[in-house]
This record gives structure tokens, C-alpha cells and sequence, in this order.
């Protein structure tokens, strides 16, 4: 039986080079700290469950070979070039066969039971989206990496079309939809995040 993947998509936590917009309304320090204990969190969060395999998709490509930021035991590989697109269908591809979810980093609200129910619409459907409230996805999912092929073509990435852009690629194959979370990418969310204001 073919092992499901998770592939978190991260950037190396460092200084004044992750969460930029974040930074701007909480410091740059701040913000690096939520960075770093969110992808911490995460990795400790789900990647001890049976039914899938953990794989770092990591950028920049020369921190895929050190083990600097994350435990050694993760497999790790380079994101490669190319908009965000041109990336997260590389790491589709470069996992092993069979259905895969990808996530980011920034979204501590993620948890196993959201990566179970990916798997599970998985089961009746080709692709996943988690949607996010500011237009984007926080999570996307495929039952095999061909199905991916086009599904990136022409997004607007960073803006309030990023999933609807992705899902008028998807004519034809059959999309199963999560529930919204939100990233923390601004002050607001942040300090919504920070008092449980936040779902």
C-alpha cells in the first residue's frame, strides 16, 4: 500500500527573511520567533502519525542539506526556482507516488485531524484545496502528481484571486473543498491569534 505524504513547505527560519509583511506590523524579531515555534509546532504536531510520511520542502536550496534548523530525522529537498507554483508542483513530484497534501508553516491552527480529512476527501476526489480567508489556500492536495500538471498556470499568488485562478485550472478533475483558516500575516491576525480571537 502506497504511503501518504505530507510535504511542509517552509522557509529557513532566519532573521529578517521570513514573514516580511508580519514584520512590518511586529518586528522583525517577533515575527521570526512565530516562524520558527510555528514550523517547530508543526513538525512536532504531525509527524508522529501512522498514516503519513513528513518530507521538508525547504527554500533557500542549500539549507535542503543542512540540518541547522529542523531534526535530523526529516527528509528533506530543495524547493528549486520559480514562482510559488512552479515550486509546490515540484514537490508534488518529487515524493513518492501516490496522494500527497502540502501545507506552509505559517498557519498554527493547522492539526492532524485538518491533514486526515485532506486525505479522506482524497479518497473521492483528485485535488483538495484548503481555503484561506484572504483569497489564498492553505493546503492543497493531489492523488497523484500528473493530475497537478496546469493547475498553477497563471495564478496571481499573494492575492485575494490566488485560489479562485487555481481552481478555473482544475476544469475537468474533481476538487473537494476544506474548511477556511487564516494566515498570520498581519498584526491584526497575529494578536487575534495570540488571544484565541481566532478560529
Amino acid at each position: 500500500m502506497t504511503r501518504r505524504q505530507l510535504i511542509l513547505f517552509v522557509k529557513a527560519p532566519r532573521l529578517g527573511s521570513v514573514k516580511t509583511r508580519l514584520a512590518r506590523d511586529i518586528g522583525r524579531y517577533e515575527a521570526w520567533r512565530f516562524y520558527r515555534d510555528t514550523t517547530r509546532l508543526m513538525l512536532v504536531r504531525l509527524s508522529r502519525h501512522p498514516d503519513w510520511a513528513v518530507t521538508l520542502a525547504v527554500t533557500p536550496d542549500h539549507f535542503a542539506r543542512r540540518a541547522r534548523f529542523w531534526p535530523a530525522g526529516f527528509p528533506r529537498m530543495p524547493q528549486g526556482p520559480g514562482n510559488i507554483g512552479d515550486r509546490m508542483a515540484r514537490a508534488f513530484r518529487n515524493v513518492p507516488p501516490g496522494p500527497a497534501v502540502l501545507i506552509g508553516a505559517d498557519i498554527p491552527m493547522i492539526t492532524a485531524d485538518h491533514i486526515t480529512r485532506a486525505f479522506e476527501r482524497l479518497s473521492r476526489a483528485d485535488l483538495v484545496f484548503g481555503p484561506s480567508t484572504d483569497g489564498g489556500f492553505w493546503l492543497v492536495g493531489v492523488n497523484r502528481a500528473s493530475l497537478m500538471r496546469g493547475v498553477f498556470r497563471h495564478v496571481r499568488w499573494s492575492t485575494p484571486d490566488a485560489l479562485s485562478d487555481t481552481l478555473v485550472n482544475t476544469a475537468g478533475r474533481r476538487v473537494a473543498l476544506l474548511d477556511p483558516l487564516t494566515d498570520i500575516d498581519t498584526g491584526e491576525d497575529y494578536y487575534a491569534w495570540k488571544t484565541g480571537r481566532m478560529g
